[in-house]
């Protein structure tokens, strides 16, 4: 089988499951208790933590591991939320655990505003520029979609905060960017940045939120005050230190360009199959539009061939349309249409190949059918 869709979830680490292993049968204490052992455990979550910062290139803040970015993103939405007559901006091309909440705020008596999408998948700062003022208290912008695989000028957006609304707060979903993309969160001063440790070969069900100055979040779980009281539940060792072999062992310069010279390759394929794709700076994720044919049969029938391929956002697959895509102004039928590529660093040239060659074939196929 040929995994092409990486967006959703890659494969661990090997040494990983090691680490994992070793933490859940034999290091297993929990890190609150008292006692040596367990004071050990808390320093290992620390070197974590700094691992999580170095790889951020952030020169201060803070490291609250979570259970995933779903909780680290609603962390950062309703622990930032203040009453009073705050507004929040959020972009339309936000994963459903950012967009939801942002309806949940709108559902709470917040005032909430949506920027819309620009052609080529990045928000469109204009009408963020217009959006913005002294009373907006959070601006989350997700770094790249995972739906697009476009990439926001997140230094940009910046700059529009820094000149209408300095003391607001900004939030950046990193899910598809962390590892994958270098950067530094001091670039563009993001105050919060999610990151998942799933979408780099690390453990599900574990991820994390950076935060820049942590007297500027509140909790939004209470217990026993784990992680300082901002994230309270006992931690996950085991995954949290799988997380942190999987940033040690993440080359991401050279990870990022076996891929970007496997995705040139593959979309060959798709160019002498007359597909249309977006053009980004991304190589792992390809948007393609197979005019035609309906995205959903053509990823089943890709299923029965050996190549495994998404149709969006796995936390949304299931539902009809598609906002982010309808917004880029896509039509009924080019949204229908597309499917999502996703690429890792551990696939091989032989097997992106072949995957061209089967993708396009089957495409060929189906549109002779439905003629």
């Amino acid at each position: 089988m040929i995994y092409l869709d990486n967006a959703a979830t890659t494969k661990m680490y090997e040494g990983g499951v090691d680490i994992y292993k070793k933490y859940a049968c034999q290091s297993f204490y929990n890190p609150s208790a008292g006692y040596r052992e367990a004071t050990n455990i808390a320093h290992d979550l620390d070197n974590v933590r700094n691992k999580m910062l170095a790889k951020l290139k952030a020169t201060k803040g803070k490291i609250i591991f979570t259970g995933g970015a779903t909780e680290s993103n609603n962390l950062a939405i309703f622990g930032s939320r203040r009453n009073g007559k705050w507004e929040y901006i959020f972009s339309v091309g936000e994963h459903p655990s950012v967009y939801n909440g942002a309806l949940e705020l709108e559902r709470q008596g917040f005032t909430v505003h949506f920027v819309g999408l620009q052609k080529n998948g990045q928000i469109d700062y204009n009408q963020l520029e217009g959006l913005v003022n002294e009373r907006t208290r959070l601006i989350s912008v997700m770094h790249v979609s995972n739906e697009t695989g476009a990439i926001n000028d997140l230094k940009k957006i910046d700059q529009i905060r820094q000149k209408h609304c300095p003391k607001a707060l900004f939030h950046v979903d990193g899910v598809q960017a962390f590892c994958k993309l270098t950067f530094s969160v001091d670039d563009f001063n993001a105050d919060l940045y999610t990151f998942s440790a799933h979408k780099f070969h690390g453990p599900k069900g574990v991820g994390g939120l950076y935060v820049r100055n942590i007297s500027s979040l509140k909790n939004i779980v209470f217990g026993g005050g784990q992680e300082e009281g901002y994230r309270s539940g006992t931690e996950n060792v085991g995954g949290i230190m799988a997380m942190g072999f999987a940033v040690e062992h993440y080359n991401t310069q050279e990870n990022f360009e076996k891929v970007a010279s496997l995705q040139k390759i593959f979309l060959k394929y798709l160019d002498e199959a007359g597909v249309d794709y977006l053009k980004t700076d991304n190589p792992y994720i390809v948007s393609a539009s197979f005019k035609g044919v309906n995205g959903e049969t053509l990823m089943r029938v890709l299923q029965d061939k050996g190549v495994l391929v998404g149709i969006g956002s796995a936390c949304s697959a299931k539902k009809a349309g598609n906002r982010i895509l309808e917004n880029m102004g896509l039509s009924k039928d080019e949204v229908k249409s597309h499917i999502r590529i996703s690429f890792s660093e551990e696939l091989s040239l032989n097997e992106v190949e072949m995957a061209g060659q089967i993708i396009t074939q089957a495409y060929k196929e189906i549109l002779e059918k439905v003629k």
